[in-house]
């Protein structure tokens, strides 16, 4: 019981005026922890926000303006499986991929075995058909002047009228026969160049010039015109591509194909190239749509030959403003529409100080494309950001993004 009476006292608040009392800690440890937080929080507004960036385009100094993008391939208007006439097995190949040919420049040979003994067959068969002819010759020679004799001895009355008449008919018989022969001479020939141009056909040659993109058949294949089925048998040596007939082909919206017109300049970038412009034409509008995708191929070319432009590349085309002669020039600034911010009504674009970015209040116009026409705000050159980023403000500390 003593023992609970003094805990009992220990428990007990000493109200006393002398009495010491302890010191509390705790509001200490919550200033230090408040000013660290308040620390950390001015640390993280002081870091740079990364950014991606942009320039602005004078409308009057930037060349024509785009109306409309829209994406596509190169393609070759002039592109072919080089094959053989006739069924045969590749004796020669003389391509590789990459490989620029002539016209009528010897590809392969096939084998010529068949062709040769055909050739010589024909051949043979000339030589029997033109002798044939001179013989028949010689014999309506010897008919003619045994007509001519039975007809004097005829008009002497020598001979019987039926000695007269058999050496008519012989000599028509003749006549004829050497007639018959004489065709057959022609269609001999004809054989005979038959043949040649067969023997001919075992060599591949190239239809018109270009670069071979693929090697299709080896030495040893059966190759053929016709597919045989089973895929045992080649149907080309190699495909070939007229690298001058190369155009761009783009799928454009048909809800924006009015804005297109035949002659009207282009701008293409190459993926593979995305600093390389392009300048080229709108050819045609292709007078059917795709109702899969809703869209209208435009066929377009492209005014520079270069060989890094290769079938089958993808393409961003920019179909330019057209221009007129003595109109007055454009204003205004073309900025990405990615750029603009707009809040309450309000336009702005953050424009880029050194380290540091500008917010500026912009009347923003029309919107073309990815682009957008602003009025009044900027004069044309500045780099702006695009996309702001939430905690981005007026004076915040950026870096580019790099690529």
């Amino acid at each position: 019981m003593n023992s609970s009476a003094d805990l009992l006292k220990e428990l007990r608040i000493d109200r006393r005026p002398g009495a010491p009392r302890k010191k509390r800690r705790w509001p200490i440890f919550l200033g230090v922890g408040v000013a660290i937080i308040v620390a950390l929080v001015m640390l993280m507004g002081m870091r740079p926000v990364e950014v991606e960036t942009a320039k602005a385009r004078s409308a009057a100094e930037g060349g024509p303006a785009s109306v409309l993008d829209a994406s596509g391939y190169v393609t070759a208007r002039r592109i072919a499986t080089v094959s053989s006439k006739i069924t045969g097995k590749v004796k020669e190949v003389f391509i590789e991929e990459g490989q620029r040919v002539a016209e009528g420049e010897i590809l392969a040979r096939l084998d010529p075995v068949d062709a040769e003994a055909q050739r010589e067959l024909s051949q043979s068969q000339l030589a029997s058909a033109q002798s044939q002819l001179a013989e028949a010759q010689a014999q309506l020679k010897l008919a003619e002047r045994n007509l001519a004799r039975q007809r004097e001895l005829a008009a002497q009355k020598l001979v019987a009228a039926s000695a007269l008449d058999s050496a008519i008919a012989e000599r028509d018989s003749r006549a004829a026969r050497l007639l018959s022969l004489q065709r057959s001479v022609r269609v001999s020939r004809d054989q005979l160049e038959i043949a040649r141009l067969g023997q001919e056909n075992t060599v591949i040659r190239a239809p018109f010039a270009g670069v071979i993109v693929t090697k299709s058949a080896q030495p040893g294949e059966m190759i053929s015109p016709i597919s045989g089925g089973g895929g045992s048998i080649r149907t080309g040596i190699g495909t070939l591509v007229d690298m001058d007939s190369l155009e761009v082909q783009v799928d454009v919206n048909e809800a924006y194909i009015g804005r297109v017109q035949p002659k009207m300049p282009v701008e293409a970038v190459l993926n593979a190239y995305p600093e390389w412009k392009i300048p080229g034409e709108v050819i045609a509008i292709i007078p059917t749509a795709d109702r899969s995708k809703a869209t209208v191929k435009v066929r377009i070319a492209l005014r520079s030959k270069d060989p890094r432009i290769v079938p089958d590349m993808g393409v961003r085309v920019s179909f330019l403003e057209s221009i007129k002669a003595g109109a007055p020039k454009p204003t205004g600034v073309w900025v990405p529409t990615r750029a603009v911010v707009t809040q309450d009504g309000n336009s702005a674009v953050f424009v880029v100080q050194g380290d540091k970015v500008e917010r500026i209040a912009v009347t923003a116009g029309e919107v073309r494309d990815v682009d957008q026409m602003i009025a009044t705000g900027l004069k044309g050159g500045e780099t702006v950001v695009l996309s702001p980023p939430a905690n981005l403000k007026d004076g915040s500390r950026i870096t580019v993004k790099q690529g």
